[in-house]
């Protein structure tokens, strides 16, 4: 029987959707900023004041969107560290982590930007009550929306998961036999791919390339081209059981073993890996529609 902080420790590893402001740093930042500017303007909180050239609501103008470029700076420089870089091997604990390192962030934006916006002597701000201060501030202040941000994928963590058999890959209707090969074109002229549908397991979007992950010989190969997602999509087209289910990812629905989640967005694994990918909202009824020709 596992022990409190081994219970603890198999939580925090739990697969959990990555946080909103991470996969949507310009966006996520700005709503952050707008946040931020309302609440201290219409509240006024910790006391702040305006400087003597700006009125209250231009200094917290400066204060909130200023602090929103430090924080989109810092979020495109912690996803660049491997670590956090794979949204696919998200855990509750990386969630909390990385809400902690934005707060940090938007606290050293505000006690710097303090130097630059407020009037009052440097050396009054230069000391370690005022450094907690702007940081104590921040994590009072910023907490709420990335708060918002994380608890809306909490159903990821209470919703049974959902397992389907395995099923013959040439079963379902829309089938293709065997022997007719895929063929993928890139960018590069001298590049292409080939596959026959019943190895296509997904693709995922990598900036300027697609990895392709094929089940040959009951192992699982990445090939990459060079192409975006958006014509992949159209290439495959005409497979009715290879659908896009997210921004980012296209998938054999013969391939699904099992979901998680509602309406509001799923988690799926497929055969042959073990990774989670998700279903996004927009997609989550089609994704229903069209699995259920292959999964009873």
């Amino acid at each position: 029987m596992l022990s409190i902080k081994g219970l603890i420790n198999k939580w925090l590893e739990v697969y959990y959707p990555q946080n909103y402001v991470l996969r949507y740093p310009f966006t996520g930042t700005l709503i952050i900023s707008i946040f931020t500017f309302g609440f201290t303007s219409l509240y006024k909180p910790f006391n702040v004041h305006p400087t003597k050239v700006l009125s209250f609501e231009t200094t917290m103008a400066f204060y909130s969107f200023l602090s929103g470029i430090i924080i989109y700076l810092a979020v495109k420089t912690m996803k660049a560290v491997k670590y956090f870089s794979k949204e696919k091997e998200w855990t509750v604990f990386k969630e909390i982590v990385s809400v902690l390192i934005i707060l940090f962030f938007l606290g050293l934006a505000i006690y710097f930007l303090g130097f630059l916006i407020e009037s009052e002597p440097t050396a009054s701000r230069w000391n370690i009550s005022t450094f907690f201060n702007s940081i104590g501030s921040a994590f009072l202040i910023g907490i709420i929306p990335l708060l918002f941000f994380s608890a809306i994928n909490y159903r990821y963590l209470f919703t049974p998961v959902i397992s389907y058999n395995e099923i013959n890959t040439e079963a379902g209707p829309g089938k293709l036999p065997s022997e007719d090969l895929i063929q993928i074109t890139s960018q590069l002229k001298k590049e292409e791919l080939r596959f026959y549908p019943r190895e296509f397991i997904y693709a995922e979007s990598d900036g300027n390339y697609v990895i392709f992950y094929l089940d040959k010989n009951n192992v699982v190969k990445k090939e990459i081209i060079r192409n975006s997602i958006n014509s992949i999509e159209q290439q495959l087209s005409g497979i009715p059981y290879f659908i896009r289910i997210h921004r980012a990812f296209i998938v054999n629905l013969k391939k699904v073993r099992s979901k998680q989640g509602n309406t509001l967005g799923y988690l799926i694994k497929l055969s042959g890996t073990d990774v989670k990918i998700p279903v996004s909202r927009q997609n989550a009824r089609i994704f229903n529609h069209h699995s259920a020709l292959y999964h009873n």
